[in-house]
């Protein structure tokens, strides 16, 4: 099966969920019909539902833990930061399996999340050398990690199908392997004209305009619709063939799973 026959997916979690951009067979970015759609997803299991057997998925967010942790990361963020220039501090480094496991309740109250933090980078602090508690940052999406971990400790076979990317690595990627010039968000606010720079970078890879421009689904923010569509785009890449793996050859972690961040 060609790329042009396997359905494209990017996606990104988001408030309400995962937010993912297809491409169905004959739906590439400059194709006039059909377009690609956009949508929400509750779980990424119902992601996987809704798509076909064999479609690639390239998806911001952190693929294969460590048991432990060492300076820089797992690897991969060590290698694409150099890369991202003032963009690097977005590529932050992920704890051990076990501090992603400390706390899994969900949570009723914001002392409870606090913590669960706190529990969190306990043991992540004795999971890690040097010593490194868990970021705040890091902590908010722990919990859409652990969905794509336990799916690929469940099924094997999606290993070959679900792909880490990350947004800023992916921009660069497709900028020609220069960075973006501006943030997308300043002090957690929208940077509209780096929002800009964005559109049209994923404009020159075919979208169009008016499909950026699109309010983003009820529960997704603008900034995830970006990332989601340019994760797209480099499921488009890893199905031909034509996306790097950092590293290269890809790591894994202690249940085979691949460790690498394509784009």
């Amino acid at each position: 099966m060609t790329p042009a026959e396997i359905v494209l997916v990017g996606a990104d979690g988001c408030k309400a969920g995962w937010i993912a951009v297809l491409h169905e067979p004959g739906s590439t970015p400059r194709d006039a019909s059909p377009a690609p759609s956009v949508d929400v997803f509750p779980t990424f299991a119902a992601l996987l539902a809704a798509i076909p057997d064999d479609a690639i998925v390239a998806v911001d967010m952190p693929i294969g833990l460590p048991e432990f942790s060492q300076k820089g990361g797992r690897g991969p963020e060590a290698l694409v930061r150099p890369l991202l220039g003032a963009r690097q501090s977005s590529v932050f480094s992920i704890p051990s399996r076990a501090a992603l496991y400390a706390d899994t309740c969900d949570f009723t109250t914001i002392e409870a999340w606090y913590a669960a933090h706190r529990s969190a980078s306990e043991v992540a602090r004795t999971t890690s050398d040097p010593p490194r508690g868990v970021s705040i940052q890091a902590f908010g999406i722990f919990s859409k990690i652990r969905e794509i971990d336990t799916l690929l400790i469940a099924r094997p076979e999606l290993r070959g199908r679900v792909f880490e990317s990350h947004p800023e690595v992916a921009f660069c990627r497709l900028n020609g392997d220069q960075a973006m010039l501006l943030p997308k968000k300043i002090k957690g606010s929208v940077n509209p004209a780096g929002m800009a720079e964005r559109r049209a970078l994923l404009c020159r890879h075919g979208y169009d305009m008016d499909f950026l421009d699109q309010p983003p689904p009820r529960g997704a923010a603008a900034d995830d619709f970006l990332d989601a569509a340019a994760m797209a785009l480099i499921a488009g890449r890893i199905a031909s063939g034509k996306a790097k793996p950092f590293p290269d050859p890809p790591l894994a972690d202690g249940f085979g799973i691949p460790v690498a961040i394509w784009a």
